[in-house]
């Protein structure tokens, strides 16, 4: 079977047979396997290959990688050496095992792979774990698929299509039989499902599940972001029909089963296009001096029951979706907009956090509960801003949300400025904790009426921003630690913050000392100090954005889980998600665990509700990757109309093969590729994290400032390429 070169056998081929050998008792390793079963498997008949295969037996047998059970009977010798974890591809085809088991990932090579995609959760055989040697690994089962359905463009040849998506870490195209082409029409971008992967086959083969529509137009690329990560885009008909049949009046009775708050003065802040009102506040001065705040959140839980359709649909989305021009919510529309929005002079159900607090934002006292309020007013923030910037109560035209100017009554005045101060109290506090503030700069996007870019706007944070920000935080952070500290123990849904990983620290100082900052690594406190005065440093500067992606890369994700471990980045033991419901799904679970506690009930099943948590998590992330993708295409889309235009940028990132540029006035990202730079020749010096120029040593490293033109915008990959010009003086 194997080869000579020059007299002797290729060592290659022999270990080729070798592993194709083990493969065959790896994928079963309780059954025994003979010679014979394996020519078989192998599809050799020749008594030359058979004879082969008895020597290679007898080989992986002395070297203990296979025992010999019964004579003549062979299986895999049941090692440590396999393990179980997930697959991360990288763009080369090649990929790394990920596993919990193991300190540092290891190398899967592209011949490994085995037919594993990105995501599968897996079982691998590692090898090369000698010392000193990189260990490598071989995908032996594919133990459960991340996903099967993948969105990309068909191409339809006479008897068959093959579908290739935009993804880099989708190595392989997708086969299609003419019989499951649906409807798709040549160079349609369609949403397809892989059903199987024959043992000979280069590619799954699949079937078209959706026509999406032509590469390029505007619902086509939005439905297409959302189907690549199996997130919705409208309610199956079931669903609606259920919510609309829901009863949303309110009535004198139940409101008799709450503390009645409608007299209480009560307004809400929010993006002046926002349509549901999660969160209102109230605000009353008391007899002793202090005052009562009410932070009163949209009864959710009391419209959508446990285990009815419409719940399951609500856990299943666990988040509504933000993309650029629209919003997927997690409930439909007659309760998202209407039934709980907490819209102006209309009674609603609320669930609620009251507090008595004194001059120095103090909680003296607290109350949760049931409430029904009647909200007096509704503000945009950028109306909330001017009355905490001017202390008037006149809200001028330009900014009013009717399009007039008007005057706000004095009470309604006098309660945005005493919360502004409290709430800069809060923050303070927060801050002295040891609390980390990132205000990362928002793209956002003036869109005409067919969605167009015309323009690109940055959302800052502002007063109005951080006065809401501070009560909501007040109230999830009250609510996890009035249940928290419980004895004994109580279930509940927390929302949790580690500590930042020490290396991705040390690779952010690596970084920012380029550009003379430092962290101080001496505590816990230090870090987060110096984290605080890096975030501070950086505002307004050329390196800002990127200052700030770094940082929070370097932090460890928040996520849901029962096992309070406290939240680092905001400095609180106790954290909890209780102010978003309409567009949070662990929001309604802590609401409805509140209210069974309340009620005296005993803690629930922990790991029922852990798993709902990790579901939670799993649905955040795919929809932020969602809303970053969406923000990358409409970044695309802009730049489409700008190609002849040159704009100042900064590098963003440096790699082997080109540098990345962040344009400052959009924060448009795109690649100038190496090849490309030609004022001189360029490698990548990985130390420096620059391009250095053979000849005139000239460095092009991460946060200069470049100009560049774009040269190519491509939609469906969500791709920029830029032409590099040259270096600001």
């Amino acid at each position: 079977m194997s080869k000579k070169r020059n007299g002797k056998p290729s060592v290659k081929r022999e270990k080729d047979f070798s592993r194709k050998i083990f493969k065959i008792l790896s994928k079963d390793p309780n059954k025994l396997f003979n010679y014979k079963q394996i020519a078989a498997a192998l599809e050799l008949k020749d008594t030359k290959s058979r004879n082969e295969i008895i020597k290679e037996l007898k080989f992986l047998a002395s070297k203990e990688t296979i025992e010999e059970v019964e004579r003549g009977k062979y299986r895999v010798v049941s090692k440590n050496d396999y393990i179980e974890g997930v697959i991360d591809m990288t763009s080369r085809k090649t990929a790394y095992f990920v596993s919990d088991e193991l300190e540092d990932d290891v190398f899967i090579p592209t011949g490994n792979l085995n037919k594993a995609l990105d995501g599968d959760k897996v079982k691998v055989y590692i090898y090369n774990r000698r010392r000193g040697r990189r260990p490598e690994g071989e995908v032996v089962e594919i133990i459960e698929r991340a996903r099967v359905e993948f969105v990309g463009v068909i191409d339809i040849q006479k008897n068959f299509a093959f579908v290739s998506t935009a993804n880099p870490k989708m190595y392989t195209d997708i086969f299609i039989p003419k019989n499951k082409l649906g409807n798709a029409q040549d160079g349609d971008v369609v949403l397809v499902k892989i059903d199987d992967w024959p043992a000979k086959a280069d590619s799954p083969f699949g079937e078209v599940l959706r026509v999406l529509g032509r590469p390029g137009e505007h619902n086509t690329e939005i439905h297409a972001i959302l189907a690549e990560y199996g997130l919705p885009y409208d309610f199956p008909v079931d669903v609606e029909a259920y919510a609309q049949k829901i009863d949303t009046s309110i009535k004198e009775e139940e409101i008799a089963n709450r503390r009645d708050m409608r007299k209480v003065l009560t307004f809400t802040i929010d993006p002046k296009d926002a349509k549901d009102f999660d969160d209102a506040l109230s605000f009353q001065v008391l007899e002793n001096g202090n005052y009562e705040v009410g932070i009163h959140i949209a009864d959710v839980s009391y419209y959508l029951e446990e285990g009815t359709l419409l719940d399951e649909e609500a856990f299943n989305r666990a988040t509504s979706v933000y993309l650029v021009d629209r919003v997927v919510p997690m409930l439909p529309e007659v309760l998202s907009n209407f039934a709980c929005s907490l819209r102006p002079h209309e009674e609603k159900y609320t669930f609620s956090a009251v507090f008595e607090i004194n001059e120095k934002a103090e909680v003296v006292n607290q109350w949760f509960g049931r409430t029904a309020i009647y909200s007096d007013q509704r503000f945009a923030y950028e109306e909330a801003q001017h009355i905490i910037e001017t202390k008037g109560n006149t809200i001028p035209q330009e900014i009013s949300l009717t399009g007039e100017e008007y005057q706000i009554n004095g009470d309604i005045q006098h309660a945005v400025i005493k919360l502004d101060e409290l709430a800069k109290i809060l923050r303070s506090k927060r801050m002295q904790h040891g609390a980390i503030s990132f205000d990362k700069v928002e793209v956002k996007f003036h869109l005409n009426e067919a969605a167009e870019p015309t323009g690109v706007y940055f959302k800052v944070a502002k007063d109005a921003n951080h006065l809401i920000e501070e009560f909501m935080l007040l109230a999830n952070r009250k609510v996890a630690e009035f249940i928290g500290k419980q004895q004994p123990k109580k279930t509940f849904v927390y929302r949790i913050h580690d500590e930042p990983d020490e290396d991705k620290l040390f690779n952010l100082q690596s970084v920012i000392s380029k550009f003379g900052y430092n962290i101080n690594f001496r505590s816990k406190d230090s870090v987060s100090k110096s984290l605080n005065n890096l975030l501070a440093e950086v505002q307004g500067k050329k390196e800002q954005n990127l200052v700030d992606t770094l940082a929070i890369r370097s932090m460890s994700k928040a996520r849901y889980s029962t096992d309070n471990i406290g939240h680092y980045g905001l400095a609180f033991d106790y954290y909890s998600h209780f102010t978003s419901p309409i567009r949070r799904y662990p929001d309604v679970m802590a609401h409805r665990l509140l209210q069974h506690y309340l009620d005296g009930g005993k803690s629930v099943d922990e790991q029922a509700y852990e798993e709902k948590c990790k579901h939670s998590s799993d649905m955040e992330n795919l929809a932020a990757n969602a809303e970053r993708d969406s923000i990358k295409y409409m970044q695309v889309k802009y730049m489409l109309d700008h190609k002849d235009e040159e704009f100042l940028g900064v590098i963003s990132g440096v790699t082997e093969w080109g540098i990345y540029v962040e344009i400052v006035s959009n924060k448009c990202e795109g690649m100038c590729r190496i090849r490309e730079i030609n004022d001189d020749y360029y490698t990548f010096d990985e130390k420096q994290y620059a391009l250095v120029g053979q000849v005139s040593h000239n460095l092009l490293q991460l946060g200069d400032e470049v100009y560049v033109k774009v040269k190519n915008a491509d939609l469906v990959k969500k791709q920029l390429d830029f032409q590099y010009l040259g270096k600001k003086e």
